[in-house]
């Protein structure tokens, strides 16, 4: 489609030059980029927020998680015409206009399964609110249908995890608004950045400077106290007034451990602002050397600190070589330093070359599901749960669905002066490739035993019948063999060349060398105490694999960090991952590991595989458990 005309069609299938020639000077002022969302379902408000409190050059909206591709890719299957982030155009409704009127350029993955099908729903909004804007999208990562390939049965999406180059040469073309559909999230960040600055496919450090940068805004307000295992000291008295009305007997416990959870200022007066209660989403200044400066409109939520970015720049990643289209970031050189109030300076970032293939996210429907929470209250708990197994069992026995797991979370309390904290809750989830196996034969045994089960019988919801289940994977194929192609405002279709490659494919590349790590802490007096006091903590998914990052603020700290927490002590402290593989690796400039898991969540995020499907709360977990630390941490 074409948005002011139309121009020449390019043939896709013509070669290209690897590297577009400088045909400006390099830019000089620094890049504002911001992002407004983090997920599809971020906060709503925030693409006006973002447009309306301050000066930006480029927002920006990432709206594809893995799971998003499977529930778009059932959108496309009832209507091809879909296939998109739909409340992206909401937010248009106003954005747009304001973004034109302030000179920022927009650019979003919210296209998912079909960037075309959004650019020109663009064009017709820009149309009908009177918005002066070029629109142009990215394209060639839907390989679900690409000729030669068979990705198995029941495969809905598959789609290949694009670079920012075909980002930069939309706006080298003059867009406006770029929509793309699956690129890695950092694409958003190093499109916009190589198109300003003229980078070329060889600045590697520079992109890969752009890369963590890209990382670390693509979460949105994780990057400004968003589930910061900090945020304690950034709690106002806004959000203690509106607390728990008995927070202060049970809720503050040992949180963040520093500060009795509020911030204060320097003279010891609370900070003014909105704290944690409603973070201000984040903005990447970028240079023309690659390094970068985190930061927020200034009188919004939250905070940024070298630990709130420390958090999310260990999000989601394993080890020190973060692979990417564009390049390859070299996570053991990132050096974090405070820049001001609310601004944290990104430097020193290496850049390899990208590997010679492209990672493809494949999802299907993996079979049916269903769930029934049992509420055991009071005494004979472990009893209790026997029974109601062994009654559940006996009812399955006819047609035992293809999984039956069952696991028991003792959150009860003996002599509660609450009834909730006087129960446990048994779990019993089981999957099925037949929908009837998990349906009415699960949830018609469990409300047949109302008045036959344990004493004080009842369920967290009422059964109900199955639902389908998803299932991610892996894959990957030869960057040059994936057509990614910037179709420009004119309608012109450039085909974007794939970045120089490593020689060697990124599992068979030499291993980094394991960093130096300093001199242990002497012997001293130590007190068993929860990790969480010294410690923070962020954790997340990536396909069937979690991984935890662990970070101190300290020298101190980071000697004794470095020492105590080994892969064989972190499976001590997480006995449930115990007989999975784990990896360390350390990242001394960060004062940081980070452990993956494989294996821990089964399928991945869309299976729900385990009570906490993401693994989101598996760093505040490890942060609950006790270690002798030495008293001169604490």
């Amino acid at each position: 489609m074409t948005s002011r005309g139309s121009g020449p069609v390019t043939d896709p299938s013509c070669p290209l030059p690897a590297r577009p020639l400088r045909t400006r000077p390099l830019q000089t002022r620094p890049l504002r980029i911001g992002n407004a969302s983090g997920f599809y379902g971020d906060r709503f408000d925030a693409f006006r927020e973002m447009l309306t409190g301050g000066p930006l050059d480029v927002l920006t909206g990432d709206y594809l998680a893995e799971l998003t591709l499977l529930i778009l890719g059932r959108d496309r299957l009832k209507d091809p015409s879909r296939g998109y982030a739909k409340t992206f155009l909401g937010q248009l409704e106003e954005g747009l206009g304001l973004a034109a009127e302030r000179g920022v350029k927009i650019v979003t993955n919210a296209g998912g399964l079909n960037p075309g099908g959004l650019a020109e729903a663009i064009r017709a909004l820009a149309r009908r609110v009177g918005a002066d804007v070029r629109v142009a999208h990215v394209e060639g990562d839907d390989l679900l249908h690409e000729p030669g390939r068979d990705w198995g049965p029941e495969v809905l999406t598959a789609n290949a995890y694009l670079g920012g180059a075909g980002i930069a040469a939309c706006l080298r073309a003059g867009a406006d608004v770029v929509v793309t559909g699956r690129v890695t999230d950092a694409a958003l960040v190093t499109g916009p950045a190589a198109a300003h600055f003229g980078w070329l496919a060889d600045d590697l450090d520079r992109l890969a400077g752009a890369v963590v940068a890209g990382h670390v805004l693509e979460c949105g307000t994780q990057a400004t106290g968003g589930n910061y295992s900090f945020f304690t000291e950034h709690v106002t008295e806004h959000v203690a007034e509106r607390g728990d009305e008995r927070g202060d007997e049970r809720g503050d416990g040992h949180g963040g451990g520093h500060g009795g959870g509020r911030a204060r200022g320097p003279g010891g007066g609370h900070v003014a602002g909105e704290g944690v209660f409603r973070p201000g989403f984040p903005i990447a200044e970028i240079h023309p050397d690659g390094s970068a400066v985190i930061t927020k409109h200034p009188g919004t939520g939250g905070a940024v600190t070298v630990g709130t970015v420390t958090a999310q720049l260990l999000y989601e990643t394993g080890g020190p070589r973060y692979l990417g289209p564009d390049v390859t970031a070299r996570l053991d050189t990132v050096r974090l330093t405070d820049d001001g109030p609310d601004r944290v300076r990104i430097s020193g970032v290496r850049g390899e070359a990208p590997p010679p293939s492209l990672k493809v996210g494949l999802t299907r429907v993996g079979g049916w599901r269903n769930e029934v929470v049992f509420v055991l209250t009071g005494l004979d708990i472990e009893a209790k749960a026997r029974l109601a197994r062994a009654q559940m069992e006996d009812a399955l026995a006819k047609r035992r669905p293809a999984e039956v797991r069952w696991t028991l979370a003792r959150t009860d309390h003996a002599d509660a002066d609450v009834q909730e904290e006087a129960s446990a809750f048994l779990r019993l989830t089981v999957r099925d490739p037949d929908p009837e196996a998990v349906g009415r034969a699960v949830s018609g045994a469990a409300v047949e035993l109302a008045l036959a089960g344990y004493p004080g019988f009842h369920v967290t919801a009422p059964p109900g019948p199955g639902s389908p289940y998803g299932v991610f994977e892996a894959a990957s194929v030869d960057a040059y063999a994936v057509r990614h192609t910037a179709v420009l405002p004119d309608g012109t279709r450039l085909r974007v060349p794939a970045a120089p490659a490593a020689s060697a494919p990124a599992g068979e590349q030499v291993p980094v060398e394991p960093p130096a790590l300093p001199a242990p802490l002497p012997r001293g007096p130590v007190r068993r105490a929860p990790l969480g006091l010294v410690a923070g903590a962020r954790s997340g998914d990536k396909g069937g694999s979690a991984n935890v990052g662990v970070w101190v603020r300290s020298d101190e700290a980071w000697r004794w960090l470095a020492h105590e927490l080994t892969g064989s002590r972190f499976r001590q402290l997480l006995p449930e991952v115990a007989r999975l593989p784990v990896s360390r690796y350390a990242y001394p400039g960060l004062r940081a590991l980070n452990f993956t898991v494989d294996g821990l969540l089964g399928a991945g995020v869309a299976s729900q595989a385990r009570f906490d499907p993401q693994a989101k709360a598996l760093g505040e977990w490890l942060r609950s458990r006790h270690v002798d630390i030495p008293e001169v941490l604490l």
